[in-house]
């Protein structure tokens, strides 16, 4: 759907691909998440040396974005990227509301600009609600979905591209690119989400959370979409997909050797006494 749209609103000098509207989805699947589907617009990045690349979902709600060296930004970051809008040209603060999954890299950056963080439930049923029971500016999920109040707390990929690219350009006026931005703001290794598929989701949940917890006290917990727990050095979060039949992990630690250590316990957890298959 973004190609209806996309070079009217930002005309003929960014190269485009796979624009034209196909609802077979010839080129890949509409899916920004899945790193192949990502990497066209990667190889065109780093052949064009352009400063950013866009890539929408099929019906444009999500939006995803690969730096100016061709790297994939996770999604949650982007967030973070948005205060430059909100905080540094509309001197607007107040609420940012984030998904279950996202880093703790994100309110780090964004809490010292003014902003109060926010954390709930995965999926648009839930955050556009709650963006506006909070009355948040803005918010954000893992999955490339992003809320704005002045968009009636809804989402809109074409809108959030806007912002970023805005921010992107006046980034680029400092003599910032965005993949040193984005370097500014993530602080942590992270796993991305792991899907286990198994009977016993809530079992396997909480037997995962009661291992960890009895190994470390933790510094944070959250129980209302699966669990996520915070240790002072990394932290969790399972939940049941909303969607697909998986529990779905994903951690975050400060180094790659913590990251892969927890990753490796929850793997044989959940093989050995629940096998789990990836």
């Amino acid at each position: 759907m973004s190609s209806l749209y996309a070079r009217e609103i930002f005309g003929d000098e960014p190269a485009y691909i796979f624009e034209e509207l196909d609802g077979n989805f010839p080129n890949h699947e509409p899916n920004p998440l899945i790193p192949k589907n990502v990497e066209p617009l990667q190889a065109l990045v780093k052949k064009t040396g352009a400063d950013v690349g866009v890539i929408y979902d099929g019906d444009a709600d999500r939006v995803m974005f690969v730096d100016n060296e061709g790297k994939f930004v996770s999604p949650d970051l982007m967030i973070a990227v948005l205060g430059h809008y909100f905080i540094d040209e509309r001197h607007e603060t107040g609420t940012v509301l984030q998904d279950i999954r996202s880093s703790k890299a994100v309110g780090e950056y964004l809490t010292p600009m003014g902003c109060k963080m926010a954390t709930w439930k995965v999926g648009r049923a839930f955050a556009a609600k709650k963006l506006r029971e909070l009355d948040g500016v803005w918010g954000g999920e893992l999955a490339g979905h992003y809320y704005f109040r002045d968009f009636f707390y809804s989402d809109s990929g074409l809108l959030a591209s806007i912002l970023i690219l805005r921010v992107v350009a006046a980034m680029k006026k400092k003599g910032v690119t965005l993949h040193e931005l984005i370097g500014r703001i993530a602080r942590y290794q992270n796993s991305g989400e792991i899907n286990f598929r198994l009977e016993d989701k809530k079992g396997a949940m909480d037997a995962v959370k009661e291992y960890f917890v009895s190994k470390e006290k933790p510094t944070a917990e959250m129980d209302f979409d699966g669990y996520r727990v915070e240790f002072p050095d990394w932290w969790f979060n399972i939940r049941p997909s909303n969607t697909e039949p998986y529990l779905r992990f994903i951690c975050e630690a400060t180094s790659d050797a913590l990251l892969e250590e927890k990753i490796s316990e929850t793997k044989n957890l959940l093989v050995e006494r629940f096998g789990a298959k990836l």
